[in-house]
């Protein structure tokens, strides 16, 4: 047997699950400021739920997971939290008030290729909120983006468009209702081909050459070109994408956060549900390739669970932890500090040092002991290697006197706390822990 693990599946270090914690706290932390609640949803789900949406074609169902349990039911891993999400509220619609929002941060699984930022087991950090219509929730999770990746130290920018305003153009260029799902597919990697690469793949579905030239025209025009353009149209899909895309241009404006977002009229993310605007977002300077954030309305997945004549517009934005931990691995700030506060050294010591540990724990230190012995100068070593802040040495003076000295490691100073007054440590010892 080889002992490894499964391609796209990672072991994380102390130091490494560090920085994901850091990430998953820090976007925890903003999706309750915005006023999100923590939900979560089971990784196991019927497979016919996962693949409701799909034909049997489409790439996302060849890279679920598959699987049977003992009463042989279909069964598959969750490759996103979104369906899942639409599952939570049929299931749960009696117990919750509309408008819902929820954030979850949970473990997915796609069995496709492999690449830095993309892995087969991952985490995934969403945010969605249903029952509200119009483009102000949109800007307010746009701002989120912008927020989360601030506190992140992150650099980006947020794409965006109208999947109407999309299928209205392909629809206005000429072409047949049943080609426009594929037309979307190669307009959505219009940035990524050459105008001749992006031309021969339209050419390829069938497309005439009149027809190719009117796609490559209209998807070149910027927003106010496009609304100058089509301001008296009658194509009713382009007349409502530009509706969501000028009143939502208009917040990003009033809240200042334009100059980060920028109009793309190729975006179409891959994703079949979304029914409005849709947005992606990118690391400034290039310094990963793809997305480290998306997300966009879908106003017809959980209706269509729910199948009860009602509506529930729904918008979501979601976190790619593992792009995001690619950008801040080789941060320094990871390195400035443990996450021990304390480290309590007995000399003869033991079962003092773990009541002295004790004790600060109850007042939120983070506390380790050496146990194994060593020699004083080894243990100041390993705490120096290890970027412990603070040292407490305990002999039997110390127990005695009750009034033990506590080290400063990074200003070579000492401190005296007298055992009945180790509330004065609160005065000495910074808890700011990454």
């Amino acid at each position: 047997m080889k002992i490894q693990n499964v391609k796209g599946g990672y072991d994380f270090l102390p130091k490494e699950q560090k920085i994901r914690n850091y990430i998953n706290n820090t976007l925890r932390k903003t999706f309750e400021k915005y006023g999100f609640q923590p939900i979560e949803t089971p990784i196991l789900c019927y497979y016919d739920i996962l693949s409701d949406k799909y034909d049997e074609e489409n790439d996302i169902l060849k890279e679920i997971y598959k699987l049977r349990d003992q009463g042989e039911r279909k069964l598959g891993l969750r490759y996103d939290l979104t369906v899942p999400f639409a599952k939570f509220i049929a299931l749960n619609k009696n117990q919750i008030k509309l408008p819902f929002k929820r954030y979850e941060i949970a473990k997915a699984f796609r069995d496709g290729p492999v690449r830095v930022g993309r892995d087969r087991e991952f985490t995934q950090c969403d945010a969605d909120v249903v029952g509200l219509d119009g483009q102000l929730i949109e800007a307010e999770l746009m701002s989120l983006f912008v927020k989360a990746f601030n506190e992140l130290n992150i650099e980006i920018i947020i794409k965006y468009n109208s999947r109407n305003l999309m299928t209205g153009l392909i629809l206005e260029s000429g072409i047949d209702s049943s080609l426009v799902q594929n037309v979307t597919t190669i307009i959505d990697k219009k940035d990524k081909l050459t105008d001749i690469e992006f031309k021969e793949k339209l050419f390829e579905i069938g497309l005439s050459n009149n027809q190719v030239n009117n796609i490559t025209k209209y998807f070149d025009l910027s927003l106010d070109s496009l609304i100058e353009l089509f301001q008296d149209t009658s194509n009713e899909k382009i007349k409502l994408g530009l509706q969501e895309l000028n009143n939502l241009s208009k917040m990003l404006k009033s809240i200042n956060i334009d100059s980060i977002c920028i109009f793309s009229s190729s975006l179409a993310r891959g994703q079949n549900y979304y029914t409005g605007n849709v947005f992606e977002v990118y690391e400034k300077n290039g310094k990963i390739n793809g997305s480290i954030g998306a997300g966009g309305r879908y106003d017809k997945m959980i209706g269509d669970f729910i199948n009860d004549g009602n509506k529930y517009p729904t918008v979501g934005i979601s976190f790619g932890l593992s792009s995001i931990y690619e950008l801040l691995k080789d941060n320094t700030m990871f390195n400035e500090r443990s996450n021990t506060d304390i480290y309590i050294i007995p000399l003869g010591t033991e079962i003092e040092s773990l009541k002295i540990a004790n004790m600060l724990r109850y007042l939120d230190y983070n506390v380790e002991i050496e146990m194994k012995n060593k020699k004083l100068k080894k243990s100041l070593d390993y705490a120096n290697k290890e970027k412990i802040p603070y040292v407490i040495i305990l002999g039997e003076d110390e127990i005695k006197k009750r009034v033990f000295c506590i080290k400063d490691m990074f200003n070579n100073s000492n401190l005296e706390i007298e055992f009945d007054n180790l509330d004065s440590l609160k005065n000495i010892i910074n808890l700011n822990r990454k």
